[in-house]
């Protein structure tokens, strides 16, 4: 079967990320895997030193670091074990109750694609482990993340708010149909109300696009609410969702339009920098 996967680390998002997990848990009836991955490049497992032979004096001292650095990715995985086990009885008390836990020593998106055929749906912090109130910094593997991995991915900021509504900016291309038809399969979203939304000209044709993405969605038996905004993509979707009070923000990425550039173009990284609501990514 496959599973929710949550990804656990020391950022102030790993308490939120595990809340959001679990509310996808249980709206999809989905078991749960909590996943912490640390970075060999950050923590070898075992220390490079090739050659660094025949320094004289200087090799006892290397050696000396070299185990210092053994030290430190050992105590790393043990950080991470206890990480893993704080984040389970979170869950657990939640009401999730099919949890596996996962360690991993390796590139994070290593590690997720080999899980990917397990995977149902991915859970992530926005905010990577450096920041803080005064300073955020997004992931810094987000991006390569969501170019790599071909599942759904939910987004999530440091509190946990449970979602009551969602909107879904839809362009008409085939990327976003497939997302759609992702979203329509998918129980996370049933029942709840939907905006679907569309940047771009008033015209008969968009209307009809938007009306074959409506019915593709009747399998969710949610109230459908479809629009039209003229503008910048950026502004005119988050002006939209504040206007409606929408918590969840759905897009499809790397497609060929407006949407595409929202996504993975200059605007993006203040996009999830700025982002307060969770953010579900379809591929």
């Amino acid at each position: 079967m496959q599973r929710v996967v949550a990804c656990i680390d020391g950022s102030r998002a790993a308490p939120a990320v595990c809340d959001y997990a679990s509310w996808a848990c249980r709206h999809m009836q989905a078991p749960m895997t909590l996943l912490h991955v640390l970075d060999e490049e950050r923590f070898p497992a075992e220390p490079d030193l090739a050659g660094n032979i025949g320094l004289g004096s200087r090799e006892q001292l290397l050696e000396e670091l070299a185990e210092l650095d053994r030290k430190r990715a050992k105590l790393a995985l043990e950080h991470g074990h206890n990480m893993l086990d704080e984040a389970e009885r979170r869950v657990r008390d939640s009401g999730v109750e099919d949890i596996s836990k996962r360690q991993r020593h390796d590139d994070l998106t290593a590690s997720l694609l080999a899980l990917e055929s397990e995977t149902r749906l991915l859970v992530m912090g926005l905010h990577g482990e450096s920041s803080s109130d005064r300073d955020i910094h997004i992931g810094s593997q987000l991006e390569t993340v969501i170019r790599s991995v071909h599942r759904p991915i939910l987004l999530v900021p440091d509190e946990f708010i449970a979602p009551k509504s969602a909107m879904l900016a839809f362009d008409g291309s085939v990327t976003a149909l497939k997302g759609v038809e992702i979203l329509a399969n998918s129980p996370v979203l049933k029942g709840m109300p939907l905006h679907l939304v569309m940047i771009g000209a008033d015209t008969n044709d968009q209307w009809e696009q938007l009306k074959k993405a409506r019915k593709m969605l009747d399998p969710l038996g949610s109230d459908i609410t479809m629009a039209i905004r003229a503008g910048d993509v950026e502004p005119a979707l988050h002006e939209y969702q504040q206007e409606h009070d929408i918590d969840v923000l759905v897009m499809g990425a790397y497609g060929h339009s407006r949407i595409r550039q929202f996504l993975v173009g200059s605007t993006t990284t203040q996009m999830l920098k700025t982002a307060t609501t969770p953010l579900v990514i379809l591929r």
